[in-house]
């Protein structure tokens, strides 16, 4: 009877193979992701989440008061964006034009980008502030007399929209 021959395999050890490192690979990644990701949501203030959210509902109904007293005085607010210019030129029909007004021009999520100017009209309700060129948002834009007695308040979509009107 004859025996077959033994072929002697030599097994090298586990870390010298490609197949268990390709399978460990994608946990950690994994793992990695979860680190990047929980350090991106905690360096990053939340705009949107606000800690007094009582006081701001009770807000609401104020700003709804300031809109009515706009829609009595027949206030109207045209404006116009020339970016070339870095100038925003705005006219205000329907109120006294003598007061100091307050306009607000506000980010959608980043208070850091809010924009606040003091404006006085002429005789004609027109007036102009120098804005830097914004980037592409959808901007809020308000605007109120010196007092808080009425708003007027809006959507603005840049660059789609280089002229915006409000009525209350």
């Amino acid at each position: 009877m004859v025996m077959p021959n033994k072929i002697a395999v030599q097994s090298s050890p586990w870390y010298q193979h490609r197949w268990p490192w390709l399978l460990m690979s994608g946990p950690f990644i994994v793992i990695i992701a979860g680190f990047i990701t929980m350090w991106i949501s905690f360096s990053g203030a939340d705009a949107l989440v606000v800690d007094d959210y009582y006081k701001q509902g009770k807000a609401i109904n104020q700003d709804l008061r300031r809109e009515a007293q706009a829609q009595t005085l027949g206030l109207k607010l045209a404006m116009h964006y020339d970016p070339s210019l870095g100038q925003m030129q705005g006219r205000l029909s329907g109120a006294d034009k003598s007061s100091a007004l307050t306009l607000l021009v506000i980010h959608p999520t980043l208070p850091a980008k809010d924009r606040r100017f003091e404006v006085k009209p002429d005789a004609e309700g027109k007036f102009s502030v120098m804005l830097p060129l914004l980037e592409r948002a959808h901007w809020q834009i308000e605007l109120q007399d010196g007092q808080r007695s009425w708003r007027l308040h809006g959507r603005w979509d840049w660059p789609k929209q280089k002229e915006i009107e409000i009525q209350p």
